[in-house]
C-alpha cells in the first residue's frame, strides 16, 4: 500500500482495521482510510505537490493506492474553479465561484471516487463489482470497470435519466432496471453479493470512493492558494463529497498546509422532494430516517437514506453550516438562469444549491463580501429530461 496509508478505521466507533483488508462496512457503518500524517509532512511539501502534473493523482501521498501500482485512470484533470460575476451580481455576492465537476472524464464528480475505488479494487484482486445508482455513478463505475477489466453490475431505478442508463450499457456493464428507488436497488446488491461474487461498491459502503471525493477539497485549497472559501454549497444525496472535503480539510490542517482556523461553512442542499438530511438537521438528530416517497428530477439527490448520514450531519454542524431544502419547482428555472448567465453546463442538483443560496443571502447568513463556492457535480446534458425544447 501507499507508504503513508496507515490503516482503516470504523467511522462510527473507531475500530482499527488493517490496510489491505478487502471490506465494505464495519458494524453496518462506513469505514475511512487513515494516514501517517507526521511522516507524510516530513517527506513532501505542498509546494512539491503543486509543482506536479497529473491531475488528482498528483496527491498520491494522500491516497491509498500502492506506490508501485498504476491507477485505473481516464485522465482526471483538476476541475476548474470559475468566477461567476454576473450570477454573483444577481444574487448580491461579490465573490461567487462554481467548481465545475462536469469537466471530469465521465461528466460528473463520480469520476473522482471511481478512479480510486476501482484502482483499489483491482489492486485487492476484485473481479466483479456491483452497485446501486440513481444517476451518474452507474456510468462512471461502468467506464472505470471497463478500463480495469473488471466485470460491472449496475442496478438502477427504471426512471433513472436516459443518458445514465444508456452510458452504463455503452461501457459494457450488466444493467438491471428496478421498479423502485436506489435503496431498493441496494437491497438487491446486498442480498446477492456473496452468491454472485460481487464486491459492493455502493456509496460509503467501501472506503475508497470517499478518498477520491476527498480530492475536491485538496484541489479547492490549492486553487485558493492554500486558503479556503467562507462557505461551500454542496448538493447532497449520499453525501460522500461533503464528507470527503471535510476529511481533506482536516488532513491539510494537521499537515500544516492550511491554517487550522480556516473553517468553511458547509451548506448541504437537498430538494424538498427528498430531504432526509435537512429533516434530521432541523430536528437536531444525528441519524436521518428514510424519506418516504422520494421524488425529484435531480436524480443524484433522490437518496431516501444515506449510510453516512451521521458523517454528513457531523461535518455540517462542526462547520457552523446547515442543511436546507429547495422547492422542486425552482430547479429548471435555475438551470436555465445560471447556464445562460455564465455558460456553465449546470446540473439540476446544483440548481438546488442556487435556490438555497438566494435564501441564505436574503436572511443574512451569507454576506456580500464572502467567498462562496457552489459545486456543479455534473453536466446538464446528462439530464435530457430537464432540458427544454426550443420554443
Amino acid at each position: 500500500m501507499s507508504r503513508f496509508f496507515s490503516h482503516l478505521e470504523g467511522a462510527w466507533d473507531g475500530t482499527r482495521i488493517a490496510k489491505g483488508t478487502l471490506c465494505n462496512t464495519h458494524a453496518g457503518r462506513p469505514i475511512a482510510a487513515r494516514y501517517d500524517l507526521a511522516a507524510l509532512k516530513e517527506a513532501v511539501s505542498r509546494e512539491e505537490i503543486s509543482a506536479r502534473q497529473g491531475g488528482m493523482w498528483k496527491w498520491r501521498e494522500l491516497l491509498p493506492l500502492d506506490e508501485g501500482q498504476a491507477p485505473v485512470s481516464l485522465g482526471e484533470a483538476p476541475s476548474p474553479l470559475l468566477p461567476c460575476p454576473r450570477l454573483g451580481k444577481e444574487l448580491g455576492l461579490d465573490q461567487l465561484f462554481i467548481k465545475d465537476e462536469s469537466m471530469l472524464p465521465t461528466g460528473s464528480f463520480k469520476s473522482r471516487g471511481m478512479t480510486v475505488a476501482i484502482s483499489m479494487a483491482k489492486q485487492l484482486g476484485v473481479k466483479k463489482i456491483a452497485l446501486p445508482t440513481a444517476g451518474n455513478a452507474g456510468g462512471s463505475a461502468a467506464a472505470y470497470s471497463a478500463r480495469a477489466g473488471i466485470e460491472c453490475h449496475i442496478f438502477m431505478p427504471k426512471d433513472t435519466p436516459m443518458v445514465n442508463r444508456r452510458e452504463a450499457v455503452l461501457y459494457g456493464a450488466k444493467v438491471t432496471l428496478v421498479d423502485g428507488l436506489i435503496n431498493d436497488c441496494g437491497k438487491i446488491v446486498r442480498e446477492n453479493a456473496e452468491k454472485e461474487g460481487w464486491f459492493d461498491l455502493s456509496t460509503l459502503k467501501e472506503p475508497y470512493r470517499l478518498e477520491g471525493k476527498k480530492t475536491m477539497g485538496l484541489e479547492l485549497a490549492e486553487q485558493f492558494h492554500w486558503g479556503l472559501p467562507d462557505a461551500i454549497l454542496y448538493p447532497t444525496g449520499g453525501g460522500t463529497g461533503l464528507v470527503g472535503m471535510a476529511k481533506a480539510f482536516g488532513e491539510l490542517a494537521k499537515l500544516g498546509w492550511i491554517d487550522a482556523k480556516l473553517n468553511p461553512r458547509f451548506y448541504s442542499c437537498q430538494s424538498e422532494g427528498c430531504a432526509p438530511i435537512v429533516r434530521a438537521f432541523e430536528k437536531g438528530e444525528r441519524l436521518a430516517p428514510a424519506w418516504e416517497n422520494a421524488a425529484t428530477c435531480a436524480s443524484g439527490l433522490r437518496v431516501p437514506v444515506a449510510v453516512g448520514d451521521f458523517m454528513i450531519l457531523d461535518a455540517i454542524r462542526a462547520s457552523g453550516g446547515a442543511a436546507i431544502s429547495a422547492p422542486e419547482a425552482t430547479i429548471k428555472p435555475w438551470m436555465r438562469k445560471a447556464a445562460s448567465a455564465e455558460g456553465i453546463s449546470l446540473c439540476p442538483e446544483t440548481a438546488v444549491c442556487l435556490e438555497v443560496l438566494t435564501r441564505l443571502v436574503k436572511d443574512g447568513r451569507i454576506k456580500r463580501h464572502e467567498k462562496i463556492v457552489v459545486f456543479n457535480t455534473g453536466a446538464a446534458q446528462k439530464y435530457l429530461e430537464c432540458l427544454d425544447e426550443p420554443a
